[in-house]
């Protein structure tokens, strides 16, 4: 995996990945796909995500997802000499992921003071659900709570009109990764000046609320000032939303497709609005397939769009013409889907560079590499203890 990375953008750069679930694991996963070499540090237990999802080739599709590309070390951190493994892995190190809450690496022993002593330009990324030194900095958080204090969960109930329930997709986890990834780059940057590098404290809470852009509606109490909410048809294509305030829509069928105006004298304000609400629901059944709903909004100037079963997504036009999910070694003689890097670039390359790793199937070849360990002090650490393996799959 130190191998093939040229002209990738972080081709050089070390990451010891202390992380796990999905905030910071996705992390890692990018900066492995831009071309680090990040090796993702696993305790015995395992990553929780390792039982989540389909089974191929002895690693589930949930933490494939996340961790593909990356090499793995598995390191029992309460093993005598483990410490001193992970100092002698840091002083190589460029950059270290941790989502732990904040307390748990100092702890250990591991804290950014500590590490900082022995390698200044380390670039350590702490993510956890509230951040370090305030008053819930202890409390377990994963995307789910984080979606119920932002109050994502809240307004999708009450715009929704609907129970309560999660998002389908953990946007908290995500966010903090993303948000984490900028300052560590900055942070890359600003070593090149300083030669220093950075602890950075990201709360998932606080990436939360500033990728939030509807949070001004809220803070102001202002909902009533934004655009209605966007709109769902059915038509010969499926269902389909259509991006657009439902007064500009139908403005645009009156301008521009000749839509007579159903209402009649004597109707009041409510009586009008379902009347032409059901007039164009109408209209909208009427278009057959996605030509003909094109031909509609491209003249009114509205995007539209399928509303898709993601098990279809490899169907979807886009996705298919820039190949953003691909099939990669599914470690049992065949192949399996994953999503593919986003970031395109005109003259550097990036991408899944591998299947996900094993627990313990790099700890010769990144000791060696980052160490200059030889097989037999590291089969001397996998008999103390200090490394282990899945020796189900790896024997």
């Amino acid at each position: 995996m130190t191998n093939g990375t040229e002209g990738f953008p972080l081709a050089g750069l070390k990451v010891l990945d202390f992380t796990r679930v999905l905030a910071g694991p996705f992390a890692g996963r990018m900066l492995s796909d831009l071309g680090a070499d990040v090796v993702k540090v696993e305790p015995p237990d395992g990553d929780v995500t390792r039982i989540w999802g389909r089974i191929k080739g002895g690693v589930p599709g949930y933490y494939h997802q996340q961790n593909a590309g990356k090499r793995n070390i598995c390191i029992d951190l309460r093993a005598q000499g483990a410490r001193e493994l992970v100092l002698a892995l840091v002083r190589e190190a460029d950059i270290l992921l941790e989502n732990y809450r904040p307390d748990v690496m100092p702890r250990l022993g591991l804290g950014y003071d500590a590490l900082r002593a022995i390698n200044p330009r380390l670039i350590m990324l702490s993510i956890s659900g509230f951040g370090a030194g305030g008053p819930e900095s202890k409390r377990a958080a994963y995307a789910p709570v984080i979606h119920a204090e932002a109050g994502l969960i809240n307004r999708a109930m009450r715009r929704g009109e609907i129970p309560a329930r999660d998002l389908p997709l953990s946007v908290a986890d995500t966010n903090a990764s993303l948000h984490g990834l900028v300052a560590v780059l900055s942070a890359v940057i600003n070593r090149q000046h300083t030669g220093t590098g950075q602890h950075i404290d990201m709360a998932m809470i606080d990436a939360t609320a500033v990728t939030d852009d509807q949070l001004h509606y809220d803070l102001e109490d202002s909902e009533d000032t934004g655009p209605l909410r966007n709109d769902y048809y059915q038509t010969g294509a499926g269902l389909i939303l259509v991006s657009g305030d439902f007064r500009a829509v139908y403005n645009g069928l009156v301008a521009h497709h000749g839509f007579a105006d159903p209402v009649k004298p004597g109707m009041d304000k409510d009586q009008r609005i379902a009347a032409r609400r059901a007039a164009v629901t109408a209209f909208m059944a009427t278009l057959l397939d996605t030509q003909a709903i094109d031909a509609v909004m491209d003249k009114m100037n509205f995007a539209w769009g399928i509303v898709r079963d993601p098990a279809t997504l490899q169907d979807q036009a886009t996705i298919r013409h820039r190949h953003s999910i691909i099939q990669i070694d599914d470690r049992e003689g065949g192949t399996r889907p994953i999503p593919q890097s986003p970031y395109r670039f005109s003259s550097a390359k990036a991408g899944v560079r591998g299947p996900a790793p094993h627990r313990g199937e790099h700890n010769h070849a990144v000791l060696a590499d980052w160490l200059g360990l030889g097989s037999d002090d590291v089969d001397q650490l996998l008999e103390a203890g200090v490394l282990q393996k899945d020796r189900k799959t790896l024997g």
